[in-house]
């Protein structure tokens, strides 16, 4: 048997159920939405070193994160993001199964959007 050389990652296999937009699209879409939630989901640290304005802290890997979760509203449209988004995909995910319909996720993380939105600060 031939072994494939390509395989699809994991990480690509999760993005690819998720609704992706790059950083215009997330900016322009989430201007106009109607009480949207913008989480940030990294560390407290992270956070605290600047964030997007608006944002909401709430830390994938912190204790309290499940509390946090359970208290988001599944009829508003969430926006997630986090440094690279690895986290934000899980996240993303976490939130589908739980019946959340409008999630998005900042495509490549505030890497991304600082590589796109450079001399603007975060935070």
């Amino acid at each position: 048997m031939k072994k494939n050389n390509c395989p699809v990652s994991r990480w690509q296999l999760l993005k690819a159920q998720l609704t992706n937009l790059p950083p215009k699209r997330f900016a322009e879409q989430l201007k106009k939405e109607e009480r949207p939630v913008l989480l940030d989901v990294r560390t407290a640290e992270e956070f605290a070193g600047g964030s997007m304005p608006g944002a909401q802290n709430m830390d994938y890997l912190g204790e309290s994160f499940w509390e946090e979760f359970e208290q988001l509203e599944p009829n508003r449209p969430v926006y997630v993001f986090c440094r690279t988004e690895r986290r934000s995909l899980r996240v993303c995910t976490l939130l589908q199964n739980a019946g959340f319909k409008k999630v998005y996720n900042l495509d490549g993380g505030l890497i991304h959007w600082q590589s796109v939105f450079s001399g603007m600060e975060v935070g």
